[in-house]
């Protein structure tokens, strides 16, 4: 059997779930994408209701229906004082309420970790808002710019009726998204709803990855290496649909060298080519990796034990000495965990549409995720009975849901623990009480 047979037989990849695609979760992690289209719909909407007004009174001076049209007139200086002042204080207002946004911001960056930036830049709600605002703000200037000075109904062109409603509206959907924005603000302030969002997105990263095949595919030997090219920085994610089509017309297994979250330099491997004649040309792999200055969730099942293990290490430093905090981040710890416990981890096999493996791609295994999960907090918090105790619980609830070839690491991180409280409590009593298991840490 030749090397096509040998990887493209019996052994194919299951379907997963059909990933989001990475442009999407790239504009997701931007700020400007979604005022910007803000700002365009409030031009056309401009457009559209002032071209309603034209129309409107078009209709009416040709059924000659001057009074209707002299009562418009009315209505509209009347709405014309409303416009204007929602045009000379909504931009006002945005510049207001997101400076004070930005400093709350920046306390509770300072106080958890600065990666919980990341949440309010993703925030629908915040997005929306400013949004909102700016849109409001830019339709209101539009609608000014159609007042007109005449006052005959025989020689107006336009009154502005419609488009004056419809700035009330705005407004009004102004108020209430900024309400839901206060709220959304304050809770990401908050340690438990910052914890409970990062964990909610691990758990989506893990639902978009699918399950890690059970079995090992046998891949041909490598025939080539393909360099990254690009700019230094954390890789975050790759498009898997343009990888698949170039391998599966080249008749070649790409693997991912490198894993999600790690950092890459030009000139270091990237993909490894198993099988085939050669490596594809550079130009078709352009654009299937993104590199960036931080790590994101798109593909990156660790990344929120990375966010939990930092707020843990910032609440237990001596500056904040918030214990309660890193409680919290081992809850969620421990539930992610256990999500995993019986999991199966490895590599992703990514197929073509016949289902023939043409993409693999490393996860982190069970011992690396326990580590990143544990070692530093625990590091962090010998002679603090309440995280202690909670840390042994968490390792005991783990121990009974592992599998027995899992449990391992989490013997071992808990003698380390029972070590180091051996070696740093000098009370008989004291070290007994902060090595007793409690969910709780203390109540």
């Amino acid at each position: 059997m030749g090397k096509e047979g040998h990887f493209a037989s019996p052994r194919r990849a299951p379907r997963r779930p059909r990933a989001l695609s990475p442009l999407r979760e790239h504009l997701r992690d931007t700020f400007w994408f979604t005022p910007t289209v803000g700002l365009v719909a409030a031009g056309l909407l401009a457009f559209g209701v002032l071209e309603l007004d034209r129309l409107l009174i078009e209709v009416l001076q040709e059924e000659q229906d001057y009074d209707t049209v002299e009562s418009l007139i009315g209505i509209a200086d009347d709405t014309k004082t409303i416009v204007t002042t929602v045009g000379s204080a909504m931009l006002t207002f945005i510049g207001v309420v997101f400076s004070i946004s930005l400093v709350a911001l920046q306390m509770a960056s300072g106080q958890f970790s600065p990666r919980v930036v990341r949440l309010y830049v993703r925030s629908r709600i915040t997005k929306s808002t400013f949004a909102v605002f700016l849109a409001t703000f830019l339709f209101a200037l539009l609608v000014q710019t159609s007042y007109e000075g005449e006052t005959d109904p025989r020689a107006v062109q336009t009154v502005p009726i419609i488009s004056s409603l419809a700035c009330v509206c705005m407004v009004l959907v102004s108020l209430g998204l900024f309400i839901a924005y206060v709220n959304s603000t304050l809770r990401l302030m908050q340690v438990s709803h910052v914890v409970d969002r990062i964990t909610r997105e691990s758990f989506r990263v893990l639902a978009r990855l699918g399950t890690v095949d059970t079995g090992a595919v046998a891949l041909p030997e490598v025939t080539a290496e393909i360099a990254y090219l690009g700019r230094a920085g954390v890789l975050r994610d790759v498009n898997i649909a343009r990888l698949v089509r170039v391998a599966r017309r080249h008749g070649v297994v790409l693997r991912l060298i490198p894993r999600i979250g790690d950092f890459v330099v030009p000139g270091t491997p990237l993909l490894a080519v198993h099988g085939g004649t050669g490596a594809p040309p550079q130009r078709l792999l352009r654009y299937s990796v993104s590199v960036g200055v931080e790590r994101t969730f798109h593909q990156d099942p660790a990344f929120g034990l990375r966010q939990l293990s930092d707020i843990a290490l910032r609440a237990l430093s001596s500056a904040v000495n918030d214990p309660t905090t890193a409680v919290q981040c081992l809850d969620r710890i421990t539930q992610f965990l256990a999500a995993l416990a019986g999991r199966p981890l490895g590599a992703l096999h990514h197929g073509d549409g016949k289902g023939v493996v043409r993409l693999v791609q490393d996860l982190p295994d069970w011992t690396g995720l326990v580590d990143l999960g544990f070692t530093e907090i625990r590091g962090c918090a010998i002679g603090d009975p309440q995280v202690t105790r909670r840390l042994m619980a968490a390792l005991d609830d783990l121990w009974w849901l592992a599998p027995e070839e899992r449990r391992p690491p989490l013997e071992r991180h808990r003698a380390l623990l029972e070590q180091a409280v051996e070696r740093t409590v000098p009370e008989a009593a004291d070290r007994e009480f902060s090595l007793l298991p409690d969910r709780q840490g203390i109540g």
